[in-house]
This record gives structure tokens, sequence and C-alpha cells, in this order.
């Protein structure tokens, strides 16, 4: 029963990696949809912004950007099913800081031929369950290996736990 377990285990491992490293003689999968789109055309945009766990990184559209710890320093280990989850916050330029240290943001190549901003040597993802800017629903997540954090303006994960929504707020989210 427990070699079962295993062999489905992997099964599951080989057939979501061959998922996220599959070719067809071209340049990789389609981007993202819009709703989980980065920054597709021109620079991104770093900034701080309050939020329950303190100021964190967000992009120029003021959703949250959050870190992997999975990630072995500027490579990536997200792709496929998980960079579907977890969208990288790519660019085609240089992205800027807004109030943050830009000497921290940076850039680092993915395998699948985009480039994604990095803060602190931390590639940074937007989680695809946050409906909109403000919204912390990745904090704290541990999937495809690994945990998931927001990320401080000093470029450290904030480990702690996202508190619930307020049972007087409507719409899920902070409201930034």
């Amino acid at each position: 029963m427990n070699r079962a377990a295993i062999i489905a285990a992997t099964a599951t491992a080989v057939a979501a990696f061959a998922a996220g490293c599959g070719s067809s003689g071209t340049t990789n999968s389609s981007p993202p949809p819009s709703s989980s789109a980065s920054a597709t055309a021109g620079s991104a945009a770093l900034r701080a912004h309050s939020s329950p766990l303190g100021k964190i990184l967000v992009d120029g559209s003021g959703r949250t950007l959050y870190l992997f710890k999975a990630d072995s320093g500027t490579t990536s280990h997200c792709y496929g099913a998980c960079a579907q989850a977890w969208p990288p916050d790519t660019t085609t330029g240089r992205p800027s800081a807004q109030g943050l240290n830009a000497g921290m943001v940076g850039t680092t190549a993915r395998s699948d031929h985009t480039t994604q901003v990095t803060y602190n040597g931390h590639p940074l993802y937007r989680f695809a369950e946050d409906a909109k800017p403000g919204d912390i629903t990745g904090q704290d997540s541990t999937a495809f290996g690994g945990e998931w954090y927001v990320v401080s303006p000093s470029g450290t994960p904030i480990t702690a736990a996202a508190p619930s929504p307020s049972s007087t707020d409507s719409g899920g989210g902070y409201h930034y």
C-alpha cells in the first residue's frame, strides 16, 4: 500500500514536470490570462503598501507580490501548473522601485524565455486567487513544494499568518 502511494505520487510529479517542460518547437506556452498577467508591455513597477501584515511589496497595479521559498537564489522553480496558480511578475524592461531600495530591484531569466522581476534576489509572483489589489490570500501558503510569503520592503519574507478579513468587509479584501 505504501509502495502504491509512492508510485502514484511519482507519476503525478512526472506528469506535472512534463506539463511544465513540454515543448512544441516554439517558445513555451501561451501567456497567462489577462486577470493575472504581469507587466506584459514595458517595465514593471514595485512599491511598498500598507497591509494588515505591515508594509509589503506590490506591483504597479497594487497586486500583492510573494516569494517562493523553494526558489534557489534568483532561479525560479515555479513553472507549469505552479506558474498558473502563482503567476511570475515579469517585465520587458527595467523594473522601477517607487519608495523602495532601487539597488534591490533586479530581474532573472526564466527557462520559458521571459524575464522575471526580483527583489533582494527573490523572484516575485502574484497569487491567482488574490481577486483584487490588497488581497493577501496566498500568505503563509504551502504549495508546489514550498512556502509562499509576502515580501517586506527590506527584502525579507513576512512569515506571519494572514489575518482573516473582517466579517463586515463584504468585499473580502483589505481595500487599498
